[in-house]
């Protein structure tokens, strides 16, 4: 297995480790594509002069955001305490690299799932062969050599992988045990968050609503079927991709989906409000679906807010 050893500043690390966050937007000034496998470990080194990897998380997705959209969806999860410091950033990094702005001002993200940041006295050395004044990002092998060390150490210092481990393990020098101790790398599934959902969502139904193919980004939202609270998960075949007014009401049960994947009305909205004329017009209209089969609703999702919520 493979991990991506990415450079970041300095400033964006401590602003995660500060703000303590699960989720992370790892950006760059461009829109060139990362590619990399859903549940890849990725490390963030340092630049110089601290030279050090201060932690890691698991990539989940990469998309190119307008910032605004980026910040509305991350917030200081950007690694940045404003909009406005984002920007400013953008400009200072556009700037020194000579790199013109996307003319929609659009940016590359990495989206991190399950991120772990360590305080200094807790940092990994980068692999042995990396000058410290490298600035671009690699690919490692985990099972051999630096990047197995850099594996094990990292989920040495994690919290999460520390509270599987028995009491003579935790003991335990790493020099001595971290190369056996997890076993050979795997690939995994990171747990995601609200913000890698919202994104993913919207992404999958190519940034249009799925009832009116409305294309205005800042009236779309990523709407969960079966919300996180009575047991969903942050899946893509739990959420739909609906235009902001759509989600409210769905949420609100004056609409849902059928098995058939088509739009119900309730004819509460008219009881209700004696309006409703507008969304009349979408009953029993099929949706406007992802291509691929796995990223579209799940028919046990859609029969739970039919029961639960749907007012009929």
């Amino acid at each position: 297995m493979r991990g991506y050893v990415a450079v970041t500043d300095p400033g964006w690390y401590e602003c995660l480790l500060r703000e303590g966050v699960y989720e992370a937007n790892f950006w760059r000034p461009s829109t060139r594509r990362v590619n990399l496998a859903p549940g890849t470990p990725f490390f963030f080194k340092l630049k110089a002069p601290a030279n050090a990897i201060a932690g890691f998380g698991y990539f989940a997705h990469f998309t190119v955001l307008p910032e605004w959209l980026a910040w509305d969806t991350f917030g200081r999860a950007n690694g940045v305490p404003s909009h406005s410091e984002l920007r400013a950033r953008l400009r200072r990094i556009r700037d020194g690299a000579r790199i013109d702005a996307d003319p929609q001002d659009r940016i590359g993200c990495s989206l991190l799932a399950e991120c772990r940041f360590f305080p200094r006295e807790a940092w990994v050395k980068p692999p042995a062969d990396w000058s410290p004044r490298t600035q671009t990002g690699a690919s490692v092998d985990l099972r051999v050599g630096d990047g197995r060390r850099i594996w094990a150490e990292c989920l040495e210092r994690s919290s999460f992988a520390a509270e599987s481990l028995t009491a003579a393990e935790k003991a335990a020098p790493i020099s001595a045990a971290a190369g056996h101790r997890y076993g050979a790398p795997t690939m995994r599934r990171p747990r995601l968050g609200q913000g890698i959902f919202r994104v993913q969502v919207l992404d999958a139904y190519e940034r249009a609503c799925a009832v009116t193919g409305e294309h205005s980004l800042p009236a779309l939202d990523a709407a969960h079927i079966r919300p996180y609270a009575d047991g969903g998960s942050h899946d893509i075949d739990n959420g739909l991709a609906l235009r902001s007014d759509l989600h409210r009401l769905f949420d609100r049960g004056y609409v849902s989906v059928d098995d058939e994947l088509r739009f119900l009305v309730s004819r509460r909205l008219k009881d209700d409000f004696d309006n409703g004329r507008s969304y009349y017009g979408y009953q029993s209209q099929p949706l406007l679906l992802p291509a691929t089969q796995s990223l579209r609703p799940d028919r046990a999702a859609l029969a739970w807010h039919r029961e639960n919520v749907f007012l009929g």
